[in-house]
């Protein structure tokens, strides 16, 4: 007899996505968050609550340089980029333009920056109440470049693997010359 595969060998995953981060302002952000994505018609709020639940490794940070060439591409230069992560500063751009920014976090040289420049520094509250359905927003996110994710793949020195391969220096310690 064979096995009746029609819903028996699927099992499917119930994943509750629970923050485990003792900030209470996330947590906070994340219950703000959670009611506008289900009483308004926006995926812009699902995908800021998506991106607020996501573990801090995978909320890149993105430079204030980037945020400027993503403002200079714009038609609208009065919009409001939004990244759910850190806004670093970048030493290599000189001048900052007037920009708004909403952010989790910002270090303090780029906070200063931007408000030197006459921009707006907005928090997840404060844009949720001008902007409840995320209209006239541009949604970032940051680089995803870790060293961790160059390793990942299939097996380093397999056919068609690009994954670096973990190299510990002890075992380059014993290859001198005798």
């Amino acid at each position: 007899m064979g096995v009746d595969a029609y819903k028996k060998t699927r099992v499917q995953r119930n994943v509750q996505r629970k923050v485990t981060s003792t900030n209470l302002y996330l947590k906070l952000l994340i219950k703000l968050y959670k009611f506008l994505a289900r009483r308004t018609d926006s995926n812009f709020n699902a995908t800021i609550l998506r991106r607020l639940q996501q573990t801090r490794t995978a909320r890149y940070p993105i430079s204030v340089s980037r945020l400027v060439k993503q403002i200079n591409t714009a038609k609208d230069k009065t919009r409001t980029l939004v990244v759910v992560g850190t806004v670093t500063d970048d030493v290599r751009l000189l001048t900052v333009p007037k920009i708004n920014v909403c952010a989790l976090r910002f270090t303090e040289t780029a906070r200063k920056r931007i408000l030197a420049a006459g921009g707006k520094v907005l928090t997840f509250d404060q844009l949720a109440q001008q902007n409840p359905t995320g209209t006239g927003t541009i949604l970032l996110r940051g680089p995803r470049v870790r060293e961790e994710l160059k390793h990942f793949g299939r097996a380093a020195g397999l056919p068609g693997s690009h994954a670096k391969p973990y190299v510990s220096h002890t075992a380059r310690r014993g290859k001198g010359a005798r």
